[in-house]
């Protein structure tokens, strides 16, 4: 018997709950960003304690500051961590930016922690980097704005679903300020079968 897949979400850019996805390219943190604005109840961040860069307040969509917890994980310390924010029933959101491919065992204990506490997690990966456990994979980018309505304050994100478990792959391409949760697709180029008829 053949199963269908899901049909298409209401919102493609949801993250599905209790389960730990991906997220790379060069956009990926804006992408964490935009899902950790989505996310009710606390939020951690977790990162390599050498790691150059960090979440600062004053850049982070509204409401995300407050709820935020950064932990700086030393060697091994990084997957353990994760683990145990996801575990931690409060936690609504959690971020890790792993240095290096997880194996399958330590992707399916991520996944079983997440389902055990009931958090999202989201791995931030680099180039290919990725483990068969996660539930999707986004590629994740900045776009150039090549038109002049492109809104005020707005940064156009390309972010492409290359891997998901329970459904199909899809490309959306988004304004999104970066201050809050709201956002505006960009709505897909059409698609003609026959040339267009000439002009009169």
């Amino acid at each position: 018997m053949r199963t269908r897949p899901d049909p298409a979400p209401a919102d493609p850019l949801r993250l599905a709950p209790a389960r730990v996805h991906e997220a790379e390219g060069a956009g990926r943190r804006a992408f964490a960003l935009f899902q950790a604005a989505r996310c009710a109840g606390p939020l951690v961040w977790v990162l390599p304690a050498h790691a150059p860069e960090q979440p600062l307040l004053a850049g982070l969509p509204q409401g995300v500051g407050a709820r935020l917890h950064v932990v700086r994980a030393r060697g091994g310390d990084l997957l353990w961590a994760t683990e145990e924010s996801l575990r931690a029933a409060p936690v609504g959101f959690v971020v890790a930016e792993p240095e290096k491919p997880l194996t399958l065992t330590a992707g399916r204990r991520l996944q079983l922690a997440a389902a055990a506490g009931g958090a999202t997690g989201l791995l931030l990966i680099g180039e290919g980097a990725g483990c068969n456990a996660a539930e999707t994979r986004w590629r994740c980018a900045p776009e150039a704005v090549l038109h002049d309505g492109a809104p005020p304050d707005s940064t156009l994100h390309r972010w492409s679903l290359i891997k998901n478990k329970k459904g199909t792959p899809g490309d959306w391409t988004l304004h999104w300020d970066g201050t809050s949760a709201a956002f505006h697709l960009v709505s897909a180029a059409g698609e003609r079968r026959h040339p267009a008829a000439a002009p009169l």
